[in-house]
């Protein structure tokens, strides 16, 4: 259904609320009130570690996404949408803050930005809602972890963001580093009812039809599938055919010609490599159970965006539903994210409701470029601190140009810049990559030795930061750190010529991509 244009410029008084700014206050409270039920509503819906496996992006074949495709046919989908960092807590942090992780120094699991001195006031997205005068939501996972659950950033908390149900056992071998507990995957005998997901769903769908026609609310529901554990009931397994199924396209030598430093951005990680899926035979149930995790968390976006349909918010609610970064299943010899490569970066952006258009546009977007965008659609007043750059332009006409690119940082000194056609990654060590993305969209052929492409690498070249803020105080888990005496992963001096076991334990091509530096 195609949602009916009610909305305008609309101004707001500004409420009390914990950590804000005296611009957001001072700005707020200088604009006269209008009657509530004229100001838009926002849902924004999250999903944790979802690549472009969705019907509107069309990154695998078979994927079923019906709801996402629904939304997708009433709104505008940014094809070109990049995270700014391939881990769940910097990616979350810059998209509330709208600030890069190479500005707050957020680039591990931890710390949370609260904790920061020079964060803790920061205003975030839902809060600057509040502020307008917005009654504000959460359920599932939104910020990374337990982080955010509490009522200075929310005014309601829902149900948290976990997997649920689990089977007495793994479905899957041991893997390396420890045989982490969330690496597993398969479908074994459960409920939908019982799984995190349906829960916060369920939460979700019971607030969209109660609340009240006279108060607008900012809605965050955060989806942790198709995060590991990637466990499905039969109902979700059955839908993808296990004879015909399809793996990404990949090559096994495929990391030769990349920088060797490549590997250290996921030097020792809990999520194994394609060598040890060849290994175990695992590759295909991977890929099986990512897909059916995906349709099951679709059907849970369908049920939130049902219960809005019926309620009295349908025509005056803005939508928004993205995906906090993606997702490897064996391209570039790797499983999980943490890389700078199109599989890692690239993620479902999506916008529909009131003054929004209908269609897709391949302009380049950000995340961060969310907290802008979803203030001036509200026609909330603006704020002159943020680093995203509202969508709003590309919102109102799809072939509208947008000049900067997206960028991603994994820990100061490494960013993936991508434009409308090429990919340029710079790492720490100053080693480059280039890729023609419109034409090689693996990712296969490293170009930043060929001169005919040197124009293209030069005018990326111009975004790269040279000055990135360092690992934030207390900074653990998935950072890296560049000391005296050499490099650091996760506070381990890494020595190249004796590489984690879980890089190449049958595979000895990507052995040679790490030694081949020395």
């Amino acid at each position: 259904m195609i949602l009916r244009i009610v909305c305008g410029a609309v101004l707001f008084t500004a409420l009390a609320t914990p950590h804000l700014s005296a611009q957001t206050t001072e700005d707020a409270a200088s604009r006269s009130s209008e009657s509530n039920d004229s100001r838009p509503n926002v849902l924004m819906i999250c999903i944790d570690d979802l690549n472009d496996w969705v019907e509107p992006l069309g990154g695998h074949p078979q994927v079923q996404t019906p709801a996402m495709k629904s939304l997708a046919a009433r709104g505008v989908t940014f094809t070109n949408a990049h995270c700014q960092s391939p881990l769940c807590n910097p990616s979350r942090t810059s998209l509330m803050l709208s600030l890069r992780p190479s500005t707050t120094g957020v680039y591990g699991l931890s710390p949370w930005f609260r904790n920061l001195p020079k964060w803790q006031d920061r205003v975030s997205l839902p809060q600057h809602f509040q502020a307008h005068g917005y009654r504000t939501y959460s359920a599932g996972k939104v910020y990374h972890g337990g982080y955010g659950r509490n009522a200075k950033e929310f005014d309601e908390i829902g149900p948290p963001g976990v997997a649920g149900v689990k089977p007495p056992q793994k479905l899957i071998p041991s893997t390396p580093q420890g045989n982490h507990p969330l690496m597993d995957w398969g479908v074994f005998d459960h409920k939908d009812e019982d799984k995190g997901d349906h829960k916060v769903a369920d939460w979700v769908t019971s607030k969209l039809s109660a609340m009240p026609e006279d108060e607008p609310f900012f809605m965050s529901c955060g989806f942790f599938l198709p995060h590991v554990p990637c466990h499905v009931t039969q109902k979700w397994w059955d839908l993808y055919d296990e004879a015909t199924l399809q793996l990404p396209a990949f090559r096994r030598n495929d990391r030769l010609d990349c920088s060797p430093f490549s590997w250290y951005l996921h030097w020792k990680l809990p999520e194994p490599r394609l060598s040890w899926l060849d290994h175990h035979d695992q590759h295909k149930n991977l890929v099986h159970s990512y897909l059916a995790c995906i349709s099951f968390v679709d059907h849970q976006v369908g049920r939130v965006l049902a219960a809005l349909e019926d309620s009295p918010h349908r025509h005056n609610t803005i939508i928004c539903l993205w995906s906090d970064h993606g997702w490897h299943l064996g391209e570039k010899n790797l499983t999980g994210k943490n890389t700078l490569w199109e599989r890692s970066t690239h993620v479902p952006l999506i916008f529909a409701g009131p003054n929004i258009a209908h269609g897709k546009t391949g302009s380049p977007a950000e995340l961060l470029d969310i907290y802008p965008t979803l203030s001036e659609l509200a026609g909330l007043t603006s704020r002159n601190d943020l680093e995203g750059i509202s969508l709003v332009p590309q919102i109102r006409d799809l072939d509208a140009i947008r000049k900067r690119p997206a960028i991603t940082d994994h820990n100061p000194g490494n960013q993936g810049i991508r434009g409308e056609r090429y990919r340029l990654i710079r790492y720490a060590d100053g080693s480059e990559e280039l890729y023609d993305v419109l034409s090689d969209p693996n990712e296969y052929d490293n170009l930043i030795e060929e001169p005919q492409h040197a124009v293209a690498a030069d005018r990326l070249r111009r975004h790269v930061n040279s000055d990135p803020a360092p690992l934030a105080p207390n900074s653990q888990h998935r950072v890296l750190e560049k000391k005296a005496d050499g490099w650091y992963w996760e506070h381990q001096k890494i020595d190249p010529s004796r590489p984690p076991m879980s890089i190449a334990p049958n595979q000895p091509e990507d052995l040679l991509s790490i030694t081949d530096s020395k």
